[in-house]
């Protein structure tokens, strides 16, 4: 308890359950941070604050479309404006259209790179600037995935956007070590989420051949990953910037 004592975190993607973003935000509220919970599903990440409020911890939730520089200024602006800081970015919000590239069309590629891919940017940016602004030495969480790593089928637009978040936070890293700001990519492989059950019902051949691929032979838990963004929000990982980890299962050691 209280690795993250006095801490405040943005999470974006929030409200899905069982999702990523709902399960790293209970986990920095346990550990004493207060957590801001955005998300374009304003209810259900109303609901996943309410949780977190009644287990005791300090949560926020906004409403939030990361494809709207608008709504990520807003959602800045009330963060400031409330707390007056930001420790702990995470950008994880993101959602995955699986299609052979033969299906797939020109408006599955860019709703995907806007959403995977831009939004990344659009946080990342305004997070340095805040954290500069208030002298925070942060950490800004990426969340990526294995397709950003290795060719996994039915994934090229997706694999497009989270290849590219991989790259874009090692740039930041290097640009903003010197202000103790760290940036770091996450990369879930088979983690049994919301997201997933679209994945499996909308290519289900691809999908039951890629989990055969993973060594321990089960997807794993969002607490998987929310603990491995545990690790990098604190100051356990004040070393750590500008690298990738993964949390696959032994999927990209074949």
């Amino acid at each position: 308890m209280g690795r993250l004592a006095g801490k405040i975190a943005l999470v974006t993607g929030g409200a899905s359950v069982p999702g990523l973003g709902s399960a790293t935000a209970q986990r920095f509220a346990e550990e004493g941070a207060k957590v801001w919970l955005t998300d374009r599903d304003l209810a259900g990440a109303e609901k996943v604050a309410e949780g977190i409020r009644a287990a005791g911890g300090e949560a926020r939730a906004m409403l939030h479309d990361v494809t709207s520089e608008a709504q990520w200024d807003e959602v800045f602006a009330a963060i400031e404006a409330e707390d007056g800081k930001l420790d702990v970015c995470v950008n994880n919000a993101g959602i995955a259209v699986l299609r052979p590239i033969e299906d797939m069309t020109s408006a599955d590629w860019a709703l995907q790179n806007s959403v995977n891919l831009d939004s990344v940017f659009q946080g990342t940016k305004r997070a340095v600037i805040l954290m500069r602004k208030t002298g925070v030495k942060g950490s800004i969480i990426n969340i990526s995935s294995v397709a950003g790593l290795i060719g996994v089928p039915a994934c090229g637009a997706y694999a497009a956007a989270k290849g590219g978040v991989r790259l874009f936070s090692k740039t930041i890293a290097v640009e903003t070590a010197k202000d103790g700001i760290r940036v770091n990519s996450v990369h879930p492989g088979m983690i049994l989420t919301n997201i997933q059950g679209v994945a499996q019902e909308d290519n289900a051949a691809n999908y039951d051949a890629t989990l055969a691929l993973v060594p321990m032979g089960y997807m794993g838990a969002p607490l998987d990953i929310a603990n491995m963004n545990l690790f990098l929000a604190s100051d356990e990982s004040r070393y750590v910037t500008g690298t990738e980890l993964v949390v696959d299962g032994g999927m990209t050691a074949l």
